[in-house]
């Protein structure tokens, strides 16, 4: 009766599903944020939203030395950035890519939450 009973319980007791991250973050990403936390000394780049912009909502990125008590921390590639709680339905799922170019240098956002971009890729709508 015991070895049915700790067969049960144990088929009962599976392992946590991994839960996915908020955001990815590219290689690109991730070794330019690794490069301004160290020049800034900072632990954590922190990513919000706004209102503001033809389109509505648009991105924000701020250094941290801690996270807040509701802040989302995701933790990928070595670097650490910390999700505002009103932007982690506005941002879940999004990909992070840093590109640069001989005109510009950016991060970019690739949001599969947004339902449109104004014309200069500034804001977002969800």
């Amino acid at each position: 009766m015991t070895a049915a009973l700790a067969a049960a319980a144990k088929a009962a007791i599976r392992p946590r599903a991994q839960r996915r991250q908020v955001i990815q973050l590219t290689d690109a990403a991730a070794d330019r944020i690794r490069d301004l936390l160290t020049r800034r000394n900072k632990e954590y780049l922190k990513l919000g939203v706004k209102s503001r912009g033809c389109s509505g909502m648009s991105y924000t990125l701020t250094y941290a030395d801690e996270p807040g008590r509701f802040d989302e921390v995701v933790e990928d590639k070595g670097v650490r950035v910390v999700v505002e709680p009103k932007a982690l339905m506005a941002v879940i799922g999004t990909t992070v890519d840093f590109v640069q170019d001989r005109l510009k240098s950016e991060f970019v956002f690739v949001n599969p939450n947004a339902k449109g971009e104004c014309g200069c890729g500034e804001s977002f709508m969800t």
